[in-house]
């Protein structure tokens, strides 16, 4: 309640300055959360019950919640729309809830009789989720007449977050299609890190030695020809933009 109030009375300045906090609060944790993804998935795909494997899932449940709540927390910089902040909110939070008590490696809270059917669900509440982030801060990002510093961190958040998406997006057809990354691994945070990787990989043109199904390949096209053009329009519509005076001075 208290950020909607102060969204109301913020000046051009002020709202410039707490998105570009927000962009730069998720960019941050999004590149962490991609680096320790990288480094430390071997031992998930090894075995996802030793040890070491269950305090990376411990670790990365942090960071997933702590995700879910900076994209709300930047939603609500692009809308005053309550229905669909406390939608999301709810899921937002039922689907953290669930994934903690289900998920938690050292003790299970709940039992999932069909995890397959569970995965599904997670990622189909949570994939439109992302993709509504993506709309509104790509509005954002190409709105407004000067380059100000939060239109930088939105540009490299928005690519991160691509990125990002399209690995749920084949992790949800890996649960539903299991071995359509082109090698079956262990549905959960060891398939989904396997997933991230891949899109990453496309999106920067290198070969991740994977032979994915053709659904998962069509859509791989789309991602790298999306990730181009996204580039393309990001650098003409930056370079284009004047610098924000105002802004400037009030540093």
């Amino acid at each position: 309640m208290v950020k909607f109030k102060l969204l109301n009375i913020l000046s051009t300045t002020d709202l410039h300055r707490e998105k570009a906090k927000d962009y730069r609060n998720i960019v941050l944790l999004q590149v962490l959360i991609i680096t320790c993804g990288l480094i430390l998935s071997e031992p998930l795909l090894e075995d996802s019950k030793s040890e070491v494997a269950k305090l990376i899932i411990s670790v990365f449940s942090f960071f997933g919640t702590l995700y879910a709540f900076l994209l709300w927390d930047l939603l609500r910089n692009f809308t005053k729309n309550r229905v669909l902040l406390l939608v999301f909110l709810v899921v937002l939070i039922s689907i953290v809830s669930v994934g903690v008590m289900a998920e938690f490696p050292y003790y299970q809270f709940i039992h999932i009789a069909n995890r397959q059917a569970y995965l599904l669900t997670i990622h189909s509440l949570l994939f439109p989720i992302e993709v509504t982030v993506i709309g509104f801060a790509i509005h954002d990002l190409f709105s407004g007449s000067y380059m100000t510093p939060d239109k930088l961190w939105g540009a490299a958040c928005i690519f991160l977050m691509i990125g990002i998406s399209f690995g749920s997006l084949y992790d949800l057809i890996s649960i539903a299609r299991p071995g359509s990354l082109g090698v079956t691994i262990e549905p959960g945070l060891p398939n989904y890190a396997e997933c991230v990787t891949y899109s990453f990989s496309v999106l920067g043109g290198i070969d991740s030695g994977l032979m994915p199904s053709r659904l998962v390949r069509k859509i791989s096209i789309m991602e790298a020809v999306w990730g181009g053009l996204y580039g393309v329009l990001i650098i003409g519509k930056l370079l284009g933009l004047p610098r924000n005076e105002n802004y400037q001075n009030k540093q």
